[in-house]
């Protein structure tokens, strides 16, 4: 299993939690970690000594400086949102497919039931998040031109088809998208207009819940999405907002308590 991150000093012990719960929750014998870094990085031992902790084969991807020279890079635009856009271009050429994730998640059930997903025909995996309404889908759609997309693709969790992304994913059209338009979120948006015609849509409720929006799935699945259900069948909880629940004092929603659970242990374990 290729496992495939983008962080940032801020963020290695968030990391070696989401890795400590795969290593608890998902029967696999070899784990690759790929991490996207730059050349100031300052964790990369911590990473490799909690990668080897768990069983885990790390691999720091560091992006030259002097990356993406051609690029749009402004204060709005910083290097950093062609990271996993163009993780293709640095990864190893041997590699099929490797599953990004963001750090501030969760995997508490088996995660091989995405990772082994056919994707035939696709370049990528991922989730639309559920609500209420479809007014937040029609407005993206409007204000990115890609109607005949499924709806708007959160990018925390993304299977990669990397054959077919080093064929049709290039950073021109990138460069150039992003020249000529005013992005509100730049890589999601750029990922959901270029290319989310070509991603295969997987239940966000299994592979990308959103922990704020319990009482949402629980509403919109008539209530069969309860909490026990959660616990039982979701593989991947997403913290997603602002209230992260590593922070002190944020303890928002029913699922906060378990990522602090997750993230005492995994530090306890790895010695952090």
């Amino acid at each position: 299993m290729n496992l495939l991150f983008s962080i940032d000093d801020r963020f290695y012990r968030q990391l070696l939690t989401v890795l400590y719960s795969i290593h608890l929750n998902t029967q696999v014998a070899d784990v690759d970690v790929y991490v996207i870094v730059t050349s100031t990085f300052q964790h990369d031992q911590e990473l490799e000594q909690g990668c080897s902790k768990l069983g885990m084969n790390y691999h720091p991807v560091v992006i030259p400086d002097d990356a993406f020279a051609d690029a749009p890079v402004t204060d709005r635009y910083p290097k950093t949102i062609y990271y996993r856009l163009l993780a293709h271009l640095y990864l190893p050429k041997d590699l099929h497919r490797i599953l990004y994730l963001d750090a501030d998640l969760l995997c508490i059930n088996d995660l091989q039931s995405l990772y082994e997903l056919d994707l035939t025909g696709y370049l990528y995996a991922s989730a639309i998040h559920t609500n209420l309404t479809n007014a937040t889908e029609v407005i993206n759609k409007i204000r990115l031109q890609n109607f005949d997309a499924d709806g708007y693709y959160n990018s925390g969790v993304l299977l990669m088809n990397l054959d077919e992304i080093r064929h049709r994913v290039k950073p021109a059209d990138i460069f150039k998208y992003i020249q000529d338009h005013v992005l509100l979120l730049p890589d999601q948006d750029v990922f959901n207009a270029l290319y989310g015609r070509a991603v295969r849509s997987v239940p966000d409720q299994l592979y990308n819940l959103d922990t704020r929006n319990l009482r949402i799935y629980e509403t919109i699945s008539i209530g069969k999405w309860t909490l026990d259900w959660v616990i039982k069948h979701t593989v991947i909880l997403h913290y997603c907002g602002r209230d992260k629940p590593w922070l002190p004092n944020v303890n928002h929603g029913r699922l906060t308590g378990l990522y602090k659970q997750y993230f005492q242990m995994a530090g306890r374990l790895l010695q952090l």
